[in-house]
């Protein structure tokens, strides 16, 4: 959901941000943590469609920022470049504000912090702790390595789901040409024949003489529900996740992948030099609502020093691999890429549940939509059946 949220932050005065947040709790711990003082949060309409504008493609500029720089320009001469390249307006006009902010004495990071809808907090993060340790090119090649991870299993997740999706649609729209077409004409033939029918077969030509009486409304319905769950998926992910959180195996997965998104950042912004609770404030945007509340808890926990492994524990933020591999990272110093490694480790058993999953779902729905459209047939033809028996 989209929030604008207007505040006061330092010298910059007044400030209107938009954010993409599950809730307006979410999307003002978002505001807060870019230490904005907030004076109002608004939700857009939820009705409203979807925006036709494309958004800024962060992940190609971080791309050619990392080339260019590795290459020996100057940051200004790399956004002059980009200027001198770029084809859309908004874009250009965009990466003018960024030049015209670093000619103004801004740092690069508080150049991009004024564009908040085109460069989230994390990758101005990811600037700014770069800003401090003199290396904005490693610092970029994280970020490019965490957004390609992230949108590897986000892939990976949609292509298993398009399948099964395919294959509903088409089962139901065989099954509904089937109910709705071919089975009231089967019914003329039999009505003229005065023949009597099997019980199955009665009910099954009722319900298509229905369908075919009602042909507009079935259609309505059908094609509102297409774009319900069409809605729902662009405008309501959080909707659909608590959905699928009710279903215990796929709702045990989505919290590991809910965790591993969570450790990888958090890792990502711990190894650019980001402070603890600092960082932990940031990342709770990606978490839901009730993991989140654990989250601030487990916060407060830390800052009263008790250890990460162990706040993690006591408010269910950590699976027992990731408990154990948090204690060897507390042990070795290295936080940051223990949470790596965390997040690897989950991204592959998610990814092997994944594979195993699609490969019993899709034989399990294919003959279940074959079973249907047989029974289907088979009544349509079952007194025919019965005739021919008869005649013997």
């Amino acid at each position: 959901m989209q929030f604008e949220i207007r505040g006061l932050k330092g010298a910059q005065g007044l400030v209107n941000l938009s954010v993409q947040a599950a809730d307006e709790a979410s999307a003002l711990a978002m505001a807060q943590a870019q230490g904005l003082a907030v004076l109002s949060v608004r939700s857009k309409r939820a009705w409203a469609l979807p925006s036709l504008r494309k958004s800024f493609p962060l992940l190609l500029f971080a791309q050619e920022l990392l080339a260019l720089l590795s290459a020996g320009l100057s940051l200004v001469e790399v956004i002059e470049t980009m200027i001198e390249k770029e084809q859309r307006p908004e874009a250009r006009k965009l990466l003018m504000d960024v030049r015209a902010a670093l000619f103004e004495g801004r740092s690069f990071s508080q150049a991009l912090e004024a564009h908040p809808s085109s460069f989230p907090t994390l990758f101005v993060a990811t600037v700014r702790a770069a800003e401090r340790t003199g290396d904005l090119p490693e610092a970029l090649a994280r970020y490019i390595d965490y957004h390609q991870r992230i949108d590897q299993v986000r892939k990976k997740i949609v292509s298993a789901s398009i399948y099964p999706a395919v294959l509903i649609a088409v089962g139901g729209l065989v099954t509904l040409f089937l109910l709705g077409y071919v089975v009231p004409r089967f019914a003329g033939i039999y009505a003229d024949s005065g023949q009597s029918l099997p019980f199955l077969s009665r009910l099954l030509i009722d319900w298509g003489n229905l369908l075919n009486a009602h042909g507009g409304a079935v259609l309505a319905i059908a094609t509102a529900l297409v774009a319900g769950t069409i809605y729902l998926f662009m405008r309501a992910p959080a909707l659909l996740a608590r959905l699928a959180q009710r279903i215990p195996s796929v709702g045990a997965r989505m919290r590991v992948y809910q965790l591993a998104r969570f450790y990888r950042t958090l890792g990502m912004l711990l190894r650019g030099g980001t402070p603890l609770v600092p960082a932990l404030t940031m990342v709770a945007g990606l978490l839901p609502a009730a993991m989140r509340a654990s989250l601030g808890a487990a916060t407060q926990r830390i800052r009263e020093g008790t250890s990460i492994s162990a706040a993690m524990d006591a408010e269910g933020l950590a699976t027992p691999v990731a408990l154990r591999m948090l204690r060897v990272g507390e042990k070795s110093g290295d936080m940051a890429q223990m949470m790596e490694r965390i997040a690897v480790f989950h991204d592959e058993e998610l990814a092997r549940w994944i594979d195993w999953f699609t490969k019993l779902f899709e034989p399990l729905l294919m003959a279940l939509i074959g079973v249907v459209i047989g029974a289907i047939v088979v009544l349509m033809y079952l007194p025919i059946f019965e005739l021919a028996g008869s005649l013997q």
